[in-house]
């Protein structure tokens, strides 16, 4: 079992916020991750900028950041259950992103999820990888369509 933490920084707590734990861990069991220990923060573009310049060296805002818990081949354990990580969401980006491809927050919100997710578990985009971690994309995206965001219920853990 999956268990996810939502945590708000900079922002009023969208309408979705309610739903996305939940949702989290459906797109956890669809990756086929057992075990997680996730935390998402759902930021301000100023928050996640700050982020983005203190550890990636890139002054500017994003929509999703990934930080790992594992260090190289070693993954941080306890009692069985791994120490993922965390997800940083700036919700201004998320909208602008919606608005600009036409879609809904939820679905932006549901890309951001599944793109962190799969960071977190290790893949990347980076030259010579990205086409495997935009096709995962697209099949947990088909997964877990139908069963938005706010279509889950409740937010604990």
């Amino acid at each position: 079992m999956n268990t996810v933490e939502v945590a708000l920084a900079g922002v009023a707590a969208p309408r979705w916020r309610a739903g996305l734990a939940a949702f989290c861990r459906r797109a956890l069991a669809a990756a086929g991750i057992d075990g997680w220990d996730l935390s998402v923060l759902i930021c301000s573009d100023e928050v996640i900028r700050d982020l983005n310049a203190r550890y990636r060296g890139i002054d500017r805002a994003t929509d999703v950041l990934s930080f790992s818990q594992a260090e190289g081949a070693r993954v941080a354990r306890t009692g069985g259950r791994r120490l993922a990580g965390d997800l940083v969401i700036s919700v201004e980006t998320l909208r602008r992103n919606a608005a600009e491809r036409g879609g809904g927050e939820e679905s932006e919100l549901a890309r951001l999820v599944v793109h962190g997710i799969l960071h977190l578990a290790g893949m990347d985009h980076g030259p010579g990888r990205g086409r495997a971690m935009r096709d995962r994309e697209r099949k947990l995206a088909a997964a877990l369509a139908g069963g938005g965001v706010t279509k889950v219920g409740g937010g604990g853990p």
